[in-house]
């Protein structure tokens, strides 16, 4: 039955093709979302791979705002997200005149935070230049006007200006049910949308952010839902690695030595030669470096520790 809706829907004369200007109905797009139909009635785990223009983004949404549950989409990048999210997700759910609610829902950083704001509001110092006043003051603009408080919807501060970094909230600097902005709290709005959405667009960072605190006993972060769908899929092991992995550069070995020698000859001065421990973990991190230095030729810049290349 479902897969006759598909066939209806991705037809020459169906929904799709009376509202989108130029639509043609392509086999491949079809195969694709029967196979993902199959998948969510199976609750199976589905891989494919869909070549340019087979049209993947209606071939996984189309299925999925049939199904009738509750889905995840995540995405490799935040453009692809803001795109899936402002965009197709609106034409399709005109297109088949479905009541599909929707959400789009980032990390804490991408959205301004009002006590941090506040604060830097009220500290003369803590603008390095005129450039940031003018920030500064877009800023406080666009908090007070703006919906969401997504810092990709204010095009008139770059989105690596470094004042978004004392405007935005870290898990370690967030008051959390102490704050006195909780209610106008733009991270706790998005948060709510995404509980009570049909559809709840995030990126792989964010996901993976959520798999990494599910670990720590923290489930708050991303709603349950019942189907995900990844795409862009073939980012996800570089950003699970970084988020469920442990790694170790030569910059913070070289910090870790800094620090030992500052703490040692503060506190414990005659306990060794601090100055020369700290000579000698910065003469292996060099060999390290050295050691490690062929792998940067690689095609993915990355070995074994058995398959190290020699220089």
């Amino acid at each position: 039955m479902l897969d006759d809706a598909l066939v209806t829907t991705f037809a020459e004369d169906g929904p799709l093709a009376r509202s989108v200007s130029g639509y043609r109905s392509r086999h491949a797009q079809l195969e694709l979302a029967q196979a993902i139909e199959q998948a969510v009635h199976d609750r199976a785990v589905l891989v494919a791979e869909a070549g340019t223009g087979t049209g993947k983004t209606w071939a996984y949404l189309v299925p999925a705002f049939l199904s009738g549950v509750k889905v995840l989409v995540s995405t490799g990048t935040r453009t692809l997200q803001d795109q899936l999210y402002r965009r197709d997700l609106p034409r399709l759910r005109e297109a088949l005149a479905l009541p599909v609610v929707a959400a789009l829902l980032k990390g804490r950083s991408n959205y301004v935070c009002h006590y941090h704001l506040e604060r830097l509001q009220g500290d003369d110092r803590a603008l390095k230049s005129r450039q940031e006043v003018a920030q500064l003051r877009h800023i406080q603009v666009f908090a007070n006007q703006s919906q969401s408080g997504d810092k990709a919807e204010l095009t008139q501060v770059p989105d690596n200006a470094d004042i978004w970094n004392r405007v935005v909230s870290t898990r370690d600097n967030c008051l959390g049910q102490a704050c006195p902005h909780l209610k106008s709290c733009f991270v706790y709005k998005a948060r709510r949308q995404a509980q009570e959405a049909d559809v709840v667009v995030v990126n792989h960072a964010l996901f993976m952010a959520d798999l990494a605190l599910r670990d720590e006993g923290i489930t708050d972060l991303l709603p349950e839902v019942q189907l995900v769908v990844f795409d862009e899929a073939h980012q996800l092991p570089d950003i699970a690695t970084r988020f469920l992995g442990s790694s170790v550069s030569s910059n913070q070995l070289l910090e870790l030595a800094r620090q030992v020698e500052a703490v040692g000859l503060a506190q414990a001065r005659e306990a060794t030669n601090w100055p020369q421990w700290h000579m000698k973990i910065q003469q292996a991190t060099r060999e390290v470096r050295l050691r490690v230095e062929p792998v940067d030729r690689l095609p993915a810049k990355r070995a074994t520790y058995e398959s190290m290349p020699s220089a």
